[in-house]
């Protein structure tokens, strides 16, 4: 089975929302983005509404052909949402109004009852429901025992110890080697289980490629480092190219 790429399109939401401008248009940018061979897009709905709003939600639900995930807090306002617009799938997340971007998985131990509860209502309305933690088995045995259909593996800690000069190298690389590890017998626990796995969250052109070797990992959500590259080279060249770093067949 072939892996995905699903492009997060939050950033092209974060130019906009600079100037409340029209312009750039997150449907516009979905539609290059599949065009260029995104297999989904990503959007996160935050509480704050920094970046994708309500009815950019809404617009991508009537224009992504493809597949839409919708990032988001396990809160009734989200749950709300999620059901009246219904996207593919629904990843949880945590979310605090202080951070810059997502600071680590989400905590499925201590918020079981609220989580086991937010997957129901999704899968009871035929949504694929997703969690965002880290590659921790305890936080794996929980999305197993309030049956979500997917974990997403943040992949942060491993992405971090890439950064720079030296992050193939020296205690980056050493680092980077343990990450590693710990994200492949995370994925290897989830499908022992029957999870879905996928993984995203300071993914690059650069270290991706490590990852997308892991043949357990079958889905990526990535979105900094694209839209970053598109500036320079443009959308649709810089799908493509993430796609060629994670080894999709074009």
């Amino acid at each position: 089975m072939t892996a995905r790429l699903n492009v997060n399109i939050d950033h092209v939401a974060t130019v906009r929302q600079a100037r409340r401008a029209p312009e750039p248009s997150v449907v516009a940018a979905a539609m290059l983005c599949e065009q260029a061979g995104a297999d989904g897009i990503t959007v996160h709905l935050r509480g704050d509404r920094r970046h994708i709003q309500d009815d950019d939600v809404r617009a991508l639900r009537q224009s992504v052909t493809t597949y839409l995930n919708l990032e988001m807090a396990a809160t009734e306002e989200m749950l709300g949402i999620a059901l009246e617009i219904r996207p593919d799938a629904v990843t949880l997340v945590p979310e605090s109004p202080d951070e810059i971007t997502t600071e680590g998985g989400l905590n499925v131990t201590a918020n079981i009852a609220i989580v086991r509860a937010t997957v129901s209502r999704l899968r009871q309305a035929g949504i694929l429901a997703s969690l965002f933690i880290d590659p921790d088995p305890k936080q794996i045995e929980a999305a197993h025992e309030i049956n979500a259909q997917q974990i997403e593996l943040c992949t942060a800690p491993y992405a971090d110890a890439t950064l720079g000069a030296r992050g193939f190298h020296g205690e980056g690389a050493l680092r980077a080697g343990q990450e590693l590890r710990r994200l492949r017998e995370a994925a290897a626990l989830g499908m022992q289980y029957g999870i879905l796995i996928a993984a995203g969250h300071g993914l690059t052109y650069r270290n991706v490629g490590a990852v997308a070797a892991m043949p357990d990992v079958m889905e990526f959500n990535i979105g900094h480092n694209i839209i970053a590259h598109a500036v320079f080279v443009g959308l649709e060249r810089a799908v493509g190219e993430m796609r060629e770093a994670i080894g999709l067949a074009s």
